[in-house]
C-alpha cells in the first residue's frame, strides 16, 4: 500500500518528486504542466506510472485552488442521453477540466447520484435498492455520498438525500449505519428525514447526529462510496451499498475527487484493465493515494470503462473501453472564467 504523503506536485529541477509507494519502491509524481497547456499558474497535473503492489500503474491528479476567483467550477448533465466528455467539453465552450462523475443506468441513461448546477438540483439519487431471494418485495434505502462546492468556495462531502419534489438536497455530515429496510418501492426526503433514526441501528446515536440540514451548494456531484474523512481511510460502502461482496477489493479504473486542509480541490484518475500496462487500483488504495495527496476528505465516483479526465481537452489515462470514451450522463467541469 501506499505509504507516501504527497501535498503538492510542482515543477522543480528535473520536475520529479520522488516519494515512497512501499517500504521497497518509490513513486515518482512528475508534473506534465507543459502537456496539457496552457494552463492557469495556479494549476497542475501531475503524473505516476510507477508500481503498486508490484503491479504496473498509471494515474493523473489535477489540482486547483478552490477560491481562486479565476476558476469556475460547476456540472453538466443530460436528460436520457449520454454524452463523451470529448462531447461535453465541446458543448461546454472547451473548458479547462471534464471529469466523468455520477454512476448511471445503462437503459435510461439516467443518473443515479445527485448533480447541482448553479445552485439547482438538476439530478438525483435513487434511494431504493431491490433485495434478491427471499426478500424480493423488500427494499432498502441508502443515502448517498456527494462532493460539493459552495458560493465562497468552500468543499464538503456528505451523505445526501434528495427528491423531486425538493429544491434542495439535505446532508448529514455522518454516515448511516443501517439503511432503512421496508416494502416502500419509493422512499421520499420526508420519510427518510423522519426516520432518520433508523439508519442509525444504535439508539445511542439518535436523531442529533443524524441530523439532515439543507445542503446549499453552487455545484456538486454525488458517486460513491466515501473514501476519506477527517484525513484517514473511512470506507462506507456498507452504508451506501455501492459494490458488492468482496468487490471492494477489486482492482478497476477509478475516479475520485477530494480537497484539502489548505484549500484545493483534488482530482485523481486512475488507469486500468490493461494488462501488464495498468491494472488500476482497490478502494482502499484509491483512497491511500487521496490522503497521501493531503485529502482531508474524498469521495469515489463512478469508475470503470466511464472513468476519465480531460484537460483542455487531451485525454489524461486512456479509457478502458476499447481506449474510448464512454458516453455518461454528467461532468464535473472547471472553466477558467478570467485569466491572471
Amino acid at each position: 500500500m501506499i505509504k507516501a504523503i504527497l501535498i503538492r506536485c510542482a515543477p522543480v529541477l528535473m520536475g520529479v518528486f520522488i516519494l515512497p509507494l512501499t517500504s521497497l519502491s518509490q513513486a515518482k509524481w512528475i508534473n506534465v504542466d507543459s502537456d496539457y497547456g496552457p494552463l492557469p499558474s495556479t494549476v497542475q497535473v501531475c503524473k505516476t506510472n510507477d508500481s503498486l503492489d508490484g503491479k504496473p500503474f498509471i494515474a493523473y491528479y489535477f489540482k486547483a485552488p478552490l477560491k481562486d476567483k479565476a476558476l469556475g467550477f460547476t456540472a453538466d448533465t443530460t436528460f436520457h442521453r449520454r454524452f463523451t466528455p470529448k462531447e461535453f467539453y465541446n458543448k461546454n465552450a472547451q473548458p479547462l477540466a471534464v471529469v466523468n462523475c455520477t454512476f448511471f443506468n445503462f437503459d435510461k441513461h439516467q443518473n443515479l447520484n445527485l448533480v447541482i448546477k448553479d445552485g439547482k438540483l438538476v439530478a438525483h439519487n435513487i434511494h431504493t435498492i431491490p433485495m434478491r431471494g427471499k426478500d424480493t418485495f423488500q427494499y432498502r434505502h441508502p443515502l448517498a455520498g456527494a462532493i460539493g462546492i459552495d458560493k465562497k468556495g468552500n468543499a464538503d462531502v456528505a451523505w445526501t438525500i434528495t427528491d423531486s419534489s425538493k429544491r434542495f438536497a439535505y446532508a448529514s455530515q455522518v454516515p448511516v449505519t443501517k439503511p432503512i429496510k421496508d416494502s416502500l418501492l419509493k422512499a421520499s426526503s420526508k420519510y427518510l428525514k423522519e426516520n432518520s433514526n433508523a439508519f442509525s441501528g444504535d439508539s445511542s446515536i439518535g436523531f442529533s447526529k443524524l441530523h439532515f440540514k439543507k445542503w446549499k451548494m453552487q455545484t456538486a456531484v454525488g458517486g460513491g462510496p466515501v473514501l476519506v474523512q477527517d484525513g484517514h481511510i473511512k470506507i462506507t460502502n456498507d452504508e451506501e451499498m455501492k459494490f458488492a461482496g468482496k468487490a471492494i477489493n477489486d482492482k478497476h479504473p477509478r475516479t475520485a475527487m477530494g480537497y484539502t486542509k489548505d484549500g484545493y480541490l483534488i482530482i485523481l484518475v486512475i488507469q486500468g484493465r490493461f494488462p501488464g500496462i495498468a491494472e488500476g487500483a482497490t478502494l482502499v488504495q484509491e483512497a491511500k493515494i487521496l490522503i497521501d495527496l493531503g485529502c482531508i476528505e474524498a469521495l469515489n465516483l463512478d469508475g470503470g470503462g466511464s472513468s476519465c479526465l480531460l484537460i483542455n481537452g487531451k485525454e489524461t489515462i486512456k479509457p478502458s473501453d476499447k481506449g474510448e470514451e464512454r458516453p455518461v450522463p454528467s461532468v464535473f467541469l472547471i472553466k477558467v472564467i478570467a485569466q491572471k
